[in-house]
């Protein structure tokens, strides 16, 4: 990891419980470097999608805290200017469920809405959107109706509406979950383009067959909710006991005569949220 490089996030021994449940994470630790393409993995409640939640300040930590941009993220700081308004600009999230976070009634009024919160000149907002609608490949979408659009398209608008507001951030949640090959395909492109671009970007996935286009570097939360590993994507992909103890792979058995061999398999999860909260 380049130490030149600053720091975007600081998480520290962060610990968090939906209410009356056990903690979704225990005593959390990890850096983000600025540029940095990071993916959070682990089996289904290991804990990966509620760490999301509380790095884009949706959730707070039990205890332990969390850092970004050299400010604690904390639930007065995240509703206070100056930095309440920079943080929901610089950072940016992509839920899993793109009808989560699409409510216009046309596309364009879906690009429109976080730039008419952060009460930029019109001029601006149309720019805005143009470029950001051209960047994504999806300027004839400009008037349609969202909820009428494909899976793949839904994503791309979703991801557009984020992107608008011009984020360094960005927050993925499960972003390849439903999409048919070629929208994958079309996704992991401008995704790649953002990296190279200068954009940090944190995805949480299970997809391990898709890590290496999404994420240099990975973290691995177990099933107790704790860091099970942090390394680069080919070493943790490269280290079968680990996987296999983190439950993301399992060892499916089968005799040749008197000889009995294992062999790796990825566990195809269910689609949906980690968690009902």
């Amino acid at each position: 990891m380049n130490a030149e490089l600053s720091r975007v996030y600081s998480v520290d021994s962060v610990t968090f419980a939906y209410p009356g449940e056990k903690p979704s994470l225990r005593e959390v630790s990890f850096d983000v470097r600025q540029g940095e393409r990071l993916a959070l993995i682990g089996a289904n409640g290991s804990g990966k999608s509620t760490l999301l939640h509380l790095l884009d300040g949706l959730y707070f930590p039990d205890s332990g805290s969390i850092t970004v941009m050299d400010q604690p993220l904390t639930e007065e700081a995240a509703e206070t200017p100056p930095f309440g308004p920079r943080f929901r600009k610089e950072v940016g999230f992509l839920f899993q469920n793109c009808d989560a976070q699409l409510f216009c009634a046309t596309v364009e009024q879906e690009l429109a809405f976080a730039p008419l919160q952060l009460k930029w000149p019109r001029e601006e907002i149309e720019r805005r959107i143009s470029d950001t609608l051209a960047m994504l490949e999806i300027t004839h979408l400009r008037d349609r109706t969202p909820q009428a659009l494909s899976s793949g398209e839904k994503k791309r608008v979703a991801l557009a509406s984020v992107l608008v507001a011009g984020p360094s951030v960005l927050l993925l949640d499960e972003p390849t979950a439903g999409l048919d090959p070629r929208s994958q395909s079309i996704l992991l492109e401008i995704l790649y383009g953002l990296h190279q671009a200068g954009m940090t970007i944190i995805t949480a996935t299970h997809e391990l067959g898709l890590l290496a286009h999404l994420a240099d570097r990975a973290i691995v939360l177990g099933e107790d909710h704790q860091i099970a590993a942090d390394g680069a994507v080919g070493e943790v992909l490269a280290n079968t006991d680990l996987l296999l103890s983190v439950n993301l792979i399992h060892a499916h058995s089968h005799s040749h005569g008197v000889v009995i061999h294992s062999h790796p398999h990825e566990h195809a999860f269910p689609l949906g949220h980690e968690h009902g909260h």
